[in-house]
């Protein structure tokens, strides 16, 4: 059974629950992440999500999204996920937006409401897709990625384009968008 943590209005933790019953119609605050995995050249891996999947199914989003576990710093929870979904192994992962947050619902009524933090990764490896995750990827130039979800002639994960307006604000380069300190994380996420 995996657990997410739950969080108060300020960030700090206040318990958990099993992560297949919190999305609901009254979804608690609670942790997560989004990482955004770039090739050498700057370019950024999309994913469309799983069909299966219990929230935005289907739907065009980030490289790579979940849940820490109960005590499991960021960078290890990234790197897990990074793993189990894309078969991806990479060398260092950077925090971006340590206080991201976002509440968005769907259409059926469930709703999402994360504190999620924004990570960057680099890989040039071919992604290994877990079909209960992801159905397809494809790699896109930033600036394109950007003009097309601000233009609105893609659309993505409501997350996704909260996103990239504040990751196309730290510059056009995603290689070089500064690394933000970890001691700006939630206080749950703090270790």
């Amino acid at each position: 059974m995996e657990r997410v943590v739950l969080l108060d209005e300020q960030g700090r933790g206040i318990g958990t629950a099993d992560k297949a019953t919190v999305h609901h119609r009254d979804t608690p605050l609670h942790l997560a992440f989004s990482c955004y995995v770039f090739d050498s050249a700057g370019a950024l891996l999309v994913t469309r999500r799983a069909r299966a999947k219990k929230t935005w199914p289907g739907v065009v989003t980030n490289s790579c999204c979940g849940h820490p576990a109960p005590d499991e710093p960021f960078v290890g929870a990234v790197t897990r996920r990074l793993s189990a979904e894309l078969g991806l192994a990479v060398p260092s992962i950077d925090l971006l937006l340590p206080r991201f947050r976002y509440r968005a619902v769907m259409d059926n009524g469930v709703v999402e409401n994360e504190l999620c933090p924004v990570f960057r990764a680099v890989s040039d490896d071919v992604p290994r897709l877990s079909p209960a995750e992801v159905d397809e990827f494809g790699w896109v130039s930033w600036p394109l990625f950007v003009s097309l979800v601000v233009g609105g002639e893609l659309a993505v994960s409501p997350w996704c384009r909260e996103q990239v307006d504040q990751l196309a604000a730290l510059g056009p380069d995603p290689l070089g968008w500064p690394v933000a300190s970890s001691a700006e994380l939630p206080p749950a996420a703090v270790r």
